[in-house]
């Protein structure tokens, strides 16, 4: 009797966990994103948005969260109900970076469920036509030879383009002067007008100046050539062999999330991402489709670049300006 009655609870609970998925979502969706309308994050967030709700069948609705370096939004997440009805739009910064830099910070990893990977963008290092610097070789032996007399901006201290710039000292062993900025825009003009030598900026940013010819991409920050900027070599084929650094972005929701759900948000993700229509698109904006195989190779994968970038933040001696 004991093995009966084992037998109907399983074939109930896997029959409530079909109903689950079959239901979800029956209503709209609250997409998180930790950046304000219109920056390069929104523009991933939007495209993939819209799809998703022609999947999912119910709408995918934005919900802004900017602040912080996203702390903001990552907090509101953490603490979200999980039933499905609040995704987010994450990155590295949850696995212990954004600790590093705000101090008060209460969530933590475990606090999150991840979904699926979406996204990768290389950085681009990009040089002021003023500076005079021709190649990332150039750059290396200027920087080395002349400590602190090269400069670097940045959108400010802690995020992406400083820590690109402070992995790029640490492997060279050349000291630059990081010049923060409270925006890429205004690092990447700082750049352009001659005031500040170079920048790791994000690709929509540089590109936006380069046809003016006041500044130069010269390298992409990925350890092999980028499929959306092919002609331009690599750091690491300038010496720094262990040379690897991308922005990306990955579907997460709170802990605890239902695994039926779970697996229905990743199947969509990767439906959308591997469309060419998706794919174009995303290059178009600078960032390439990077689906994951599975949660747990996301989760996998999310938690050792994490632990990656919390490293470096705490070696780069970031502070909030």
């Amino acid at each position: 009797m004991k093995s009966v009655r084992f037998a109907v609870a399983a074939t109930l609970a896997m029959a409530s966990s079909i109903a689950l998925a079959q239901a979800y979502p029956g209503k709209p969706v609250y997409l998180v994103v930790g950046f304000p309308p219109g920056g390069g994050a929104d523009n991933v967030a939007r495209l993939l948005a819209d799809r998703m709700s022609r999947e999912l069948g119910q709408p995918v609705v934005m919900d802004y969260r900017p602040g912080a370096g996203t702390t903001i939004a990552s907090t509101y997440v953490s603490r979200a109900a999980p039933d499905g009805y609040t995704i987010y739009m994450g990155s590295a910064g949850i696995y212990g970076a954004d600790r590093v830099l705000y101090k008060n910070i209460k969530y933590e990893a475990k606090d999150f469920t991840p979904i699926a990977r979406w996204t990768r963008s290389p950085m681009l290092l990009a040089v002021s036509s003023a500076s005079g610097i021709k190649s990332t070789q150039d750059l290396i032996a200027r920087a080395k030879s002349a400590p602190e007399k090269v400069s670097y901006a940045s959108s400010g201290n802690g995020v992406a383009p400083h820590l690109a710039g402070r992995m790029f000292e640490i492997q060279s062993g050349a000291t630059m002067m990081h010049v923060p900025f409270k925006g890429g825009a205004q690092a990447v003009q700082s750049v352009a007008a001659g005031d500040v030598d170079i920048t790791f900026g994000t690709p929509p940013s540089i590109l936006s100046l380069a046809p003016t010819g006041r500044i130069t991409p010269i390298a992409v920050t990925t350890a092999q050539r980028s499929p959306l900027f092919p002609n331009l070599p690599t750091i690491t084929e300038a010496g720094l062999k262990e040379y690897d650094y991308s922005f990306w972005f990955g579907l997460y929701g709170p802990a605890g999330l239902p695994k039926e759900i779970v697996s229905k948000l990743a199947d969509v993700s990767v439906k959308i991402l591997n469309d060419p229509e998706i794919k174009t698109r995303l290059a178009q904006t600078g960032n390439e489709t990077f689906p994951s195989n599975s949660p747990a190779e996301f989760a996998e994968w999310a938690l050792a670049d994490g632990k990656r970038q919390k490293e470096l933040m705490e070696k780069s001696g970031a502070k909030i300006d």
